[in-house]
């Protein structure tokens, strides 16, 4: 299976895909984090990214592209791709089924975790983890069982992101859907969009997915 997971930031992409991956083998390509890991591995890509950068120019289609087929080589085609972050744009979404049909692939699925804005703020703004361990909490759905001790470790320093307030969230999700709206109507005219409640327990969004894709 080659799937594109879409949703906006605190929509539950990361954790939905770490799952696919645990479950059933597929490997994430996050384009942020395989321009990283092309740079620090010094191969030909990555030596272009990292020129790239140094000029403080940003990386082309052209290079994300190489990455992406070079990653989909290495894998083999009995390991399944599931594309974080790209495409973002109608030419990126051309370009993407130029390059799984030079591997012998096809794009199989697009899933849309859909969430409501105002309690997806509610969710990301209420954050907080422990300082120490890293243990995660949540002002409303889950506090310490002890206020103001981590249930973990014992620590009393707790820490939230700067970035998570609700000017920061909704800017990310306008963001976002103007990233989406491109491209959201070349697979819905293929009838291979689907779109799963991203506000439902996490286990439940798990099992829609797994059932889209046939698990």
């Amino acid at each position: 299976m080659n799937i594109i997971l879409l949703g906006p930031p605190g929509a539950g992409k990361g954790t939905q895909a770490k799952r696919l991956v645990e479950r059933h083998g597929m490997r994430q390509l996050s384009t942020g984090d395989m321009l990283r890991a092309a740079v620090k591995a010094e191969t030909p890509t990555g030596l272009r990214v990292k020129a790239v950068m140094e000029a403080g120019e940003l990386v082309s289609d052209e290079i994300v592209s190489a990455l992406i087929s070079d990653e989909l080589e290495a894998m083999g085609k009995d390991i399944g791709a599931i594309f974080d972050g790209y495409p973002r744009t109608a030419e990126q979404a051309r370009s993407l089924d130029d390059i799984l049909s030079a591997h012998g692939r096809k794009l199989d699925s697009v899933i849309e975790l859909e969430v409501n804005e105002d309690a997806l703020v509610e969710r990301i703004t209420g954050r907080f983890t422990c300082a120490k361990c890293g243990q995660g909490y949540h002002d409303k759905f889950e506090r310490p069982k002890v206020e103001g001790v981590c249930d973990k470790c014992g620590s009393t320093e707790f820490k939230r992101r700067p970035d998570d307030n609700e000017e920061t969230v909704r800017t990310r999700m306008a963001e976002y859907r103007a990233k989406t709206a491109p491209i959201l109507p070349i697979y819905e005219a293929r009838g291979i969009v689907s779109r799963v409640d991203g506000m439902a327990d996490i286990d439940v969004v798990t099992a829609e997915i797994e059932k889209i894709l046939g698990y």
